[in-house]
Parts: structure tokens; sequence; C-alpha cells
């Protein structure tokens, strides 16, 4: 029998909320509509627009990595570049699709803080070559929340938009936990996107309580031109379209999406608290979204595996990265910690 109880390697373990699959049980009574022409991708669209306070393009993907490598596509040429994080998701998870679907752009690695790009980085990356040897610059991609827990402010996105417009550069945000972002910070998603100078946002459906699904927001309307046919090829344009989007109005309709980020974000910071006067134990970041990125002992990591634990260590040795999701419980929250708090006592 496989294990259901709830674990903490990423948020994507967690099952459909019930707004998420109410929404889908309506949408499948009768008939609607084919390839995104039915009542309920119109009314998703719509209420992204509301949510957004702006009249931006929508579009629906099945996951973060069509969303991301189609929407930077939709910025670049084949010759250009994308100046991201070394720890960006587009740059360590994505096996190369948005290079594939870009037809060849380029990454450029910048390095961050607390896994944040930062103005003079993303300036030293353009500026350093601009002879036609080099890919030209185009695109800055921002992760919100970092892959490694941090949130922007709007004040340093407003400063990186800044830089953007000075080099010429298009802004991107990979928002796969961008909920988690607006619940940390009390900020709207307008004040975190484009009044702060975001051009195109892909909103994270699936680790917010969704089962699939991601939404592509283009504040810069002109950008969108032809989206949807890239969409189509790439395999993304869902004859049922109804049931990507219809777990989005389930979503947005009554704040659930804010409600769920919020949660999982009090248990991570939960479990910091219970676990940061443990010996041998220290926070990597800090916890500003649904992540807790702990630094302690192999051996205390293997006595976690050993007692049916399962967490993430891709960030080096003896970090653990520990998720949250939408519907953890607190109870198991405080087993966790009090297994990590054995594990660290000595023999």
């Amino acid at each position: 029998m496989p294990d259901s109880s709830q674990q903490f390697a990423s948020d994507n373990y967690s099952g459909i909320c019930p707004e998420a699959w109410a929404a889908m049980a309506e949408a499948n009574h009768g008939h609607d509509r084919a390839y995104g022409d039915d009542q309920w991708t119109v009314r998703a669209a719509d209420h992204f627009r509301r949510l957004f306070e702006t009249d931006c393009e929508v579009f629906f993907a099945f996951n973060g990595t069509a969303a991301n490598s189609l929407a930077l596509a939709a910025l670049c040429q084949s010759y250009h570049s994308v100046i991201c994080s070394e720890t960006a998701h587009v740059e360590t998870d994505e096996c190369g699709a948005p290079e594939f679907f870009s037809n060849g752009s380029k990454l450029l690695l910048a390095k961050t803080e607390n896994g944040k790009l930062t103005p003079a980085a993303i300036r030293e990356i353009a500026l350093k070559r601009q002879d036609i040897h080099y890919p030209k610059p185009r695109v800055v991609s921002l992760t919100q929340a970092t892959e490694v827990g941090t949130a922007y402010r709007p004040e340093e996105i407003r400063a990186i938009s800044a830089t953007c417009r000075e080099l010429g550069l298009k802004l991107h945000m990979d928002g796969a936990r961008f909920a988690n972002a607006c619940a940390f910070l009390g900020c709207s998603p307008a004040e975190l996107t484009w009044q702060a100078g975001v051009d195109v946002l892909c909103f994270g459906g699936t680790k917010n309580g969704m089962a699939v699904g991601e939404a592509i927001l283009f504040f810069n309307k002109e950008l969108a031109e032809d989206f949807d046919y890239r969409c189509k090829q790439a395999g993304q344009l869902a004859s049922k379209m109804r049931y990507l989007s219809a777990p989005w109005v389930g979503l947005l309709q009554n704040d659930a999406w804010l409600r769920y980020a919020g949660h999982a974000n009090r248990c991570a910071q939960l479990l910091a608290e219970l676990v940061e006067d443990v010996p041998g134990v220290s926070l990597m970041f800090p916890v500003e979204a649904n992540g807790v990125f702990l630094q302690m002992a192999e051996r205390a990591l293997e006595i976690l595996r050993a007692r049916g634990w399962r967490f993430y260590t891709f960030i080096g040795a003896g970090g653990a990265r520990f998720m949250c999701s939408w519907d953890t419980d607190e109870q198991r929250v405080r087993q966790l910690a009090a297994d990590i708090r054995a594990a660290m006592t000595p023999a």
C-alpha cells in the first residue's frame, strides 16, 4: 500500500483543494465549447484581470515548465539571452526547455543574495560583452518566491525593473509560489507585478492546491502577439480547456489561493520556530514563504530518512529542504520537528 502520510519533500505531494475540486465537478456537467472557448476559461481570465487590477492577456498551460519556457520564448529571438539567478528553476529544473522553445536563447547566470537577483548583478552580466559574437541580453527572469524560499519586496522588483528599462531588457517572473510571496509580504498581486514593472508572470496553481495548471499573464499585451499559436504548437492547448481553467475559478473567486498560501507559510514558520534552539541545526535562508532550509549533520538526515521522512537535499552537503503545503497538518509539523530534535541528540 502507498504511504499517504503527509511529507515535506515538495508541495507537489499535496492533493487538490476543495474549491478547485468543486469547480472541476461543476464544470463536468453537460457540454461546453472546446479549445478555450468555454465559459470557464473566460471566467478564469476575468478573475485574473480583477485580481491584478488590469486588462492583461491570460493563457493557461499544463505545467510550469511549459509556462516559463513559452513565455521566455515569446520575449526572445534565438540569438538573445536570458539573465537569471544561478539557482533559477529555468536553469536547474527545466531540462533545457527554455532553450528548446526559444530555438536556442542562452541562459546567463547571475550571482544572488539569498536567492535574489540584484540590479548590480544584472548590470554586470548584461554589460559583460556587447559584441556580435555573444548572445544579446534580452530578458531578466525572477522567481517569486525564490527557489530558496525568499521573497522579493516591491521596491526590489522596481529597482530591477528600472535596470531592465535602462538596459532595454524585458522582465519575466516565474511565480510558481507567487501566492506564498503575496501572503508573506501582504502585498497585492498588482504591487508585485505590473505596478513594479513586470512584463509577464507565470502564476503557479499546482503548488497552491490545484491538480495541474499554470496561468501566463502578459501585462505588456504587445508581447502576447501570437502566443496562442505558441501554446498550440507546444501541445499546451487543451481540447477540454475548461478542466484547466475551472479550478482557477474555484481558487480565485473567494481568495482561497491566498488563504492556502498563508497557511503553508505559517506551517513553515512553525517548523522553523520549533527547531531554532536545536543544537547543530541552523537556517540556511530566511523563512519567508512555505519552505524551510536547514543545515544539519548528514547522520541526522540519515536518521530522518530511516524514520520515514522524505525531503530534498539538492542544496549542498548537510542541507535539507522541507516544504509545507496548502493542507499541511500542524501536528505533522510538530512530529517532524520532534524527530529532527531527536535525530540531533547524541546517542
